[in-house]
């Protein structure tokens, strides 16, 4: 299995979490468009209401090349900027897996 597997872990500015969770929208309807772009999902902490993380994983790296170079992606960027206070990314591959086509 040679998914990439993609968590970011974000804290959004206060009073900012409605607009984060609304800017995923689009990007959530282009990932329904990537066949490559097999799980895309947002998650809110029930801990704390400002904690985010994203769950992402791809076919392989082109379909994580074709995802971050669509033009949904560029006009998101720069909206997260405003709206994140800090986050932690990390970028790997699937072991193993209950779904996601295996």
């Amino acid at each position: 299995m040679s998914h990439v597997a993609i968590v970011a872990r974000v804290a959004v500015k206060e009073g900012k979490a409605d607009e984060y969770v609304a800017a995923f929208a689009p990007l959530l309807e282009q990932a329904k468009k990537e066949p490559g772009t097999l799980l895309y999902a947002v998650h809110r902490s029930k801990d704390d209401p400002l904690m985010f993380w994203t769950t992402e994983v791809y076919a392989d790296d082109a379909a994580f090349a074709a995802h971050s170079a669509s033009k949904v992606h560029a006009a998101a960027t720069p909206l997260f900027t405003e709206l994140i206070a800090r986050s932690d990314v990390m970028i790997g591959e699937t072991l193993m897996a209950k779904g996601l086509g295996s």
